[in-house]
């Protein structure tokens, strides 16, 4: 990746990471399957009657919608609404890149070389730190369908790269507008109306700045970027910088609610950050930057050096 493209996705991360603070604020306002509707309806209404038809089947877009609109947001929503720290599922659901290399490779017959997966497994090896050192604090049950949501997420990295959309912003806005229905209709199910209508009857700054940052932050640019960086390079090259969404999301939640960063906790981010960074170098590079250092401290050799010194 180029280091403009490496940029824009560790933004993404930290847009991501922030992300998860903030549903923390919106769900004290609204209940999990009514707030997922509402991140994807600022993005899709009334965008979607003013932008062109994207240039891909709806096969994949519904595809999409449903497997990271309604699948992997509605369960991260819900389980956050269980009790499942921001910090923590901002830790957990980065399961998503080595399911994202699983189905990679089954889908899409990609084979990350062992550079990128000796990065893969740094990186985890840092998340595991910190999923031991916040003690997995969040009820088992919710903690289970944060994993679920991240295997969704890494399906759809698959499916967002075998679709190949060439207009990302008209790609998120039909995407966007496929979860709308499903998510009310779940809402209606399971929470009842009397549910939303508290929640816009006690409508708040607070809330409505919750809705506009998940739904434009962090969905419509967030994923926007994303779509565009998973078609120009291999899925399992972009999806391991996700694994900076935790270090964003855990220092937010220190610095906004309060919650601890122990030492541990700061050893597992580096992990992650060394993680990423033998991800990002180019397979062979660093052999061949081996090879620079070794010629340039080689001593000097040859027959001026081994010529003898004539005296008198």
């Amino acid at each position: 990746m180029s280091r403009r493209h490496i940029a824009l996705a560790v933004l993404v991360a930290a847009v991501w990471g922030v992300n998860f603070v903030v549903i923390h604020v919106g769900l004290g306002h609204f209940p999990p399957f009514l707030f997922g509707a509402l991140r994807f309806a600022v993005v899709a209404v009334p965008a979607v009657f003013f932008v062109g038809r994207p240039k891909v089947a709806f096969r994949w877009v519904v595809a999409v919608g449903l497997v990271l609109g309604v699948a992997k947001f509605g369960l991260l929503f819900f389980a956050m609404n269980a009790g499942m720290p921001s910090g923590l599922s901002s830790l957990v659901l980065q399961g998503q890149a080595v399911f994202t290399a699983v189905f990679a490779a089954v889908l899409l017959g990609e084979r990350p070389p062992g550079q990128r997966i000796a990065g893969l497994a740094v990186a985890f090896a840092g998340i595991g730190l910190a999923a031991v050192d916040r003690g997995l604090d969040g009820p088992v049950g919710a903690f289970a369908l944060v994993v679920l949501a991240a295997a969704f997420w890494g399906l759809s990295n698959v499916l967002t790269k075998r679709a190949a959309p060439p207009d990302a912003l008209r790609w998120m806005v039909w995407m966007s507008a496929v979860p709308v229905l499903p998510l009310l209709a779940l809402s209606l199910l399971f929470e009842g109306p009397s549910a939303a209508r508290e929640a816009f009857a006690a409508l708040s700054p607070a809330g409505i700045g919750a809705v506009l940052y998940v739904g434009l932050g962090s969905t419509l640019f967030g994923f926007m970027a994303w779509s565009f960086l998973l078609g120009r390079y291999d899925a399992s090259a972009v999806a391991p910088y996700s694994l900076l969404v935790p270090v964003f999301g855990m220092s937010s939640s220190w610095l906004l609610l309060g919650e601890r960063v122990s030492a541990p906790g700061a050893g597992a981010a580096l992990l992650v950050v060394a993680g990423i960074g033998l991800t990002a170098v180019r397979p062979g590079s660093l052999r061949a930057a081996r090879g620079r250092f070794r010629r340039r401290v080689r001593p000097v050799a040859g027959p001026a050096a081994e010529r003898p010194v004539r005296i008198g």
